[in-house]
């Protein structure tokens, strides 16, 4: 038999009504555990999760153009992390619907994807700027996350004023009840009182790792919270300095293991049992960091490989190469839009692709006459690991 949790580590259970159901709301304990994380049995994960991200951002400082990776790196987490919450777009729709091309997936889902980016990029932008992780940061992102499509009847940038649950079709179902909703401001408090905290006890890994289910159990929001709270993540690892760029996310980790994610989650909420989440978390950190790392250098190698094949194609090799930058860039074109970002002519434009074509670094796919698409199939290919929409 497992031993009793230690009733400091558990929270509270407050009676609501919703939709006429009565409900066990649970309210959180403030961070960090009381008592104390026990870290002995976590220092070998600790240790392999802190090796891994020192390499991946080694990695970041040794890009060429550390900014051609994370564009599409941050599409491919947006893209995963909105897979979690049951979008079915692919990392092409996404690409295609900001060329203003027709995705294959719903128009909304693509949508969603769309905003992610948007509110990631505000996120990092602000930390940027100075601005502390704080609800009105989050806050701020929450409204752009869901200005467009279908959030944008869940009080978008607005901490939620009625109660909300997760899982199971009504309340009386629910698989967990999230804390009343005069309870969010205050918890969201403490909350960025421990992330700010003036001398923190736990590095800064660890502590990212407990304000993500802090930030889950909370759920501020009417809708967004998942994503948000994978977000935070990455935002307090760039915020305290341990990386330089977002070049970490968790969600396809987190889809990986969805059902261990959502298990470990509750488990911390009914027994207090924060060590198994974590080691669980700090193995995510260490394999997804590692998967990064070999990301990037696999697209180095790419580029370095089609580069030498370009330039041997004699005079054409000029124009070619700066449509070879352009797909590194962004990897579906369109000659128009290129000729039009490059300051080249459309028919010089048109030659460079057909050199491209033939050489077998970009594909056609669309089979149309006008605005023709071109992809880089080998550079997606390494992108879109992993990103296969989950089964409904």
């Amino acid at each position: 038999m497992s031993a009793s949790p230690d009733p400091r580590r558990l929270g509270q259970w407050q009676t609501t009504t919703t939709a006429g159901e009565p409900l066990s709301a649970f309210i959180p304990p403030p961070l960090p555990p009381v008592p104390p994380l026990a870290m002995e049995g976590l220092y070998r994960a600790f240790e392999t999760a802190s090796q891994a991200l020192g390499r991946l951002d080694g990695v970041s400082t040794i890009l060429p153009d550390a900014s051609l990776f994370l564009y599409t790196y941050v599409r491919k987490e947006a893209l995963l992390s909105s897979q979690i919450e049951g979008t079915q777009s692919s990392l092409s729709d996404l690409l295609l619907f900001e060329l203003d091309e027709t995705p294959g997936a719903p128009l909304d889902d693509v949508v969603e994807v769309s905003s992610y980016v948007a509110a990631m990029n505000r996120g990092i932008d602000r930390l940027a700027e100075g601005m502390p992780i704080s609800t009105r940061l989050i806050r701020e992102m929450h409204g752009i996350l869901l200005a467009k499509g279908r959030g944008a009847t869940q009080q978008p940038g607005e901490l939620r004023r009625s109660q909300n649950w997760i899982g199971g079709t009504r309340p009386g179902t629910a698989h967990f009840v999230p804390p009343p909703f005069e309870r969010v401001p205050d918890l969201m408090s403490d909350l960025e009182k421990f992330i700010h905290a003036e001398k923190p006890a736990l590095p800064v890994v660890i502590r990212a790792g407990l304000a993500h289910v802090q930030f889950e159990t909370i759920h501020p929001f009417l809708d967004g919270n998942g994503r948000l709270g994978r977000l935070l993540i990455t935002l307090m690892l760039i915020a305290e300095g341990i990386l330089k760029e977002p070049i970490l996310y968790l969600s396809l980790y987190f889809k990986t293991h969805r059902k261990e994610y959502y298990e470990l989650l509750q488990r911390v909420r009914e027994r207090g049992d924060w060590e198994a989440w974590l080691d669980f978390f700090l193995a995510g950190v260490a394999e997804t960091s590692k998967q990064a790392a070999e990301t990037a250098r696999q697209i180095l190698n790419l580029f370095e490989t089609d580069r030498q094949r370009i330039e041997q194609l004699g005079r054409p090799a000029a124009s070619a190469l700066r449509v070879h930058q352009q797909l590194q860039q962004k990897p579906i074109v369109v000659i128009q839009d290129a000729a039009a970002r490059l300051g080249i002519s459309t028919p010089t434009i048109g030659k460079s692709i057909r050199h491209l074509e033939e050489l077998g670094i970009v594909r056609e796919v669309t089979g149309r006459q006008r605005r023709r698409v071109f992809v880089y199939p080998a550079y997606l290919a390494i992108l879109s690991l992993g990103t296969e929409p989950l089964a409904r």
